[in-house]
């Protein structure tokens, strides 16, 4: 008598241990999902609540962060992609407040969570694991996670929101919505008030300088003269400034026209400089002298100086081309 009762209490409780494990999976999913509710942020999980959120069977999702928060870690990837997470579980928490999505969202850092660390083999972080249902409509054929791929950088919480969505069909997705940052929004009318200001106030002294043809002339020249002497192809191509010859000495020009120096340049922009400077004398300053010595001494001298200046950039182009039949005293 005694071994027939004993063996209808084991039977009792056998049976309510299956009735259990058949309803922990809701029980579940509603313990997590009204605690992340109550937190409105992806809940932080333990070594115990972390195996307690992934056990099979469950017929909900689960996305769960593992980070290492501590400075000790150095992860800076870590502190600057958990401010995005955390906006993405509440944002997710504010918009599926009844659970409809079947989704959980929770962070494991690695001081709580040492042992799941180990037993996952991981050796870095973050890291972002994704795990299906197991059963239901929306089960996964493999129960394995899916692992979000850091190897870019840091992603926005837009970016995971994309990767979720793709993983959850079917089902609701809500929205990341991001507070509005009133603080960058004073700073810009701040700055748009006092630059205004400024404009107001310094307009009178600076529009007529602005509004200066001779100024405008200056700068295009200057422009002109680092364009046409090779100061895009610098820059592109990294040149070195000189260059050593077989003998010790320097290089100021490098042969072929597929090669430049940077002290080449600068040489070829001061010749331009000064040929325009003789051009714009001989046409604007010399017809403008009263005295008819010193306007014919002021030709001849910078018509000197162009014919000099032509004759170097001459010897300059023989370089660059050793074929080139033409040339000019004194740079023959």
């Amino acid at each position: 008598m005694r071994f027939l009762s004993t063996l209808a209490s084991a039977c009792a409780l056998v049976a309510g241990v299956l009735g259990a494990a058949q309803q922990s999976a809701e029980e579940r999913f509603l313990d997590f999902h009204g605690r992340i509710q109550a937190a409105s942020a992806p809940i932080k999980l333990s070594d115990a609540s972390y195996k307690s959120i992934t056990k099979a069977p469950r017929d909900y999702s689960v996305a769960i962060l593992l980070t290492a928060m501590n400075t000790r870690f150095g992860c800076q990837l870590c502190q600057d992609f958990q401010p995005e997470w955390d906006l993405l579980g509440r944002s997710w928490a504010k918009g599926d407040k009844a659970g409809e999505s079947r989704t959980l969202f929770g962070t494991l850092d690695f001081a709580d969570g040492r042992d799941t660390f180990i037993s996952l083999g991981l050796q870095t972080a973050p890291v972002l694991l994704f795990f299906p249902p197991t059963h239901g409509p929306h089960a996964a054929p493999s129960r394995e996670p899916v692992r979000y791929d850091f190897t870019s950088g840091s992603p926005t919480a837009e970016q995971v929101h994309a990767w979720l969505v793709r993983h959850l069909p079917g089902r609701p997705h809500p929205a990341v919505n991001r507070p509005i940052n009133y603080l960058r929004w004073a700073s810009t009318i701040t700055l748009l008030l006092g630059i205004g200001t400024l404009a107001v106030t310094a307009g009178p002294y600076v529009l007529p300088i602005l509004q200066n043809r001779n100024l405008w002339a200056a700068g295009t020249m200057i422009a002109i003269l680092l364009f046409t002497s090779g100061h895009m192809f610098n820059h592109i191509r990294k040149v070195p400034y000189v260059t050593g010859d077989k003998n010790g000495g320097i290089n100021y020009f490098a042969s072929g026209f597929q090669s430049q120096l940077g002290l080449e340049t600068q040489i070829v922009a001061a010749i331009y400089g000064l040929m325009t400077f003789c051009t714009i004398a001989l046409v604007t300053r010399v017809p403008r002298m009263e005295n008819p010595q010193s306007q014919l001494v002021a030709a001849l001298a910078f018509a000197a100086m162009l014919f000099v200046s032509n004759s170097f950039l001459l010897s300059v182009f023989r370089i660059k081309n050793s074929g080139y039949p033409f040339s000019l005293p004194p740079f023959m």
